[in-house]
């Protein structure tokens, strides 16, 4: 069953593939790659040999790639197909796809303000705390229910530094010592995306020299990875809170995340966390 399920799979993509790179070739003129119309054609767009041409490889192998025939491929001729068709960088992931490869890592940008939708985003999602870190941890945006809930301030920039050196996150965080070592695990995870940029062992090695417990836990070298987590603070004001955290990528802006903390049913969070915001006047609790 299984060798036939992947057989089927692969008839399929063949068939996408196919049926893809028909269709970007059509929508790509002559004229818009720098080749001269050559008169009238039967159908629009380029002809295969031309496409052949502009992405130096041979007529025969392109022809028999765009039939869906198994032949092998590499990434540097599907770059070459990829910008002699003009796709865009979801197209080239997706002809890479097809191709049975791996599409390219998306370059992470540094670190980008948060784009007006978000920070709407962020807004609506109040009395729940919410925030965006970039690649390298540092917060891009804070909801005001995120600086009331965990204690951050204005000094607190880096979302690793701050649960090491924030004493006051600290002394909420009900499970401090036992996330402790997931946290500079999934940094470390983080950092190892990008082998070529300083900035996260710059940050690694400042905070290590300052905080004795996160350098031990950073000599280890483990890594880990989560999407999710249980976050309980107890709150000098409203009591326990717990939330579930879910990290999600931001798409448009590579290596950034937005974190959302949503009140963990059957703990009286949602009715604690609502309290506590009418009395600091921050937010009208909305339905849903």
């Amino acid at each position: 069953m299984a060798s036939a399920d992947s057989s089927l799979s692969r008839d399929r993509r063949r068939a996408e593939l196919r049926e893809f790179l028909r269709s970007r070739r059509a929508r790509v003129s002559p004229e818009e790659v720098g080749l001269p119309a050559g008169g009238r054609r039967r159908t629009p767009g380029l002809r295969r040999e031309e496409v052949a041409v502009l992405a130096g490889v041979g007529v025969s192998w392109y022809t028999w790639l765009e039939q869906g025939r198994d032949i092998k491929v590499s990434e540097d001729v599907l770059d070459a197909i990829a910008r002699a068709l003009l796709l865009d960088s979801a197209e080239r992931a997706h002809l890479y796809l097809l191709a049975g490869l791996n599409p390219p890592q998306a370059r992470s940008a540094a670190s980008v303000p948060a784009s007006p939708e978000v920070r709407r985003l962020l807004d609506a999602w109040s009395p729940r705390p919410g925030y965006i870190r970039d690649r390298h941890w540092n917060f891009t945006a804070i909801n005001d229910a995120a600086r009331v809930v965990f204690g951050y301030g204005e000094t607190d920039h880096n979302c690793l530094v701050s649960f090491f050196t924030n004493a006051r996150y600290r002394v909420v965080h009900r499970h401090w010592a036992e996330t402790a070592p997931s946290v500079a695990a999934g940094f470390r995870a983080d950092a190892a995306r990008h082998p070529d940029d300083p900035e996260c062992d710059r940050i690694a090695g400042e905070l290590a020299e300052v905080n004795p417990e996160f350098a031990e836990l950073w000599a280890r070298h483990d890594v880990a990875e989560h999407t999710s987590a249980v976050k309980a603070v107890d709150h000098p004001e409203a009591g326990t809170l717990t939330f579930d955290a879910t990290l999600l990528p931001l798409p448009e802006h590579p290596g950034h995340h937005l974190i959302l903390h949503n009140p963990r049913p059957g703990t009286g969070t949602q009715e604690r966390l609502e309290k506590l915001m009418r009395e600091r006047s921050l937010v009208v609790p909305h339905p849903g």
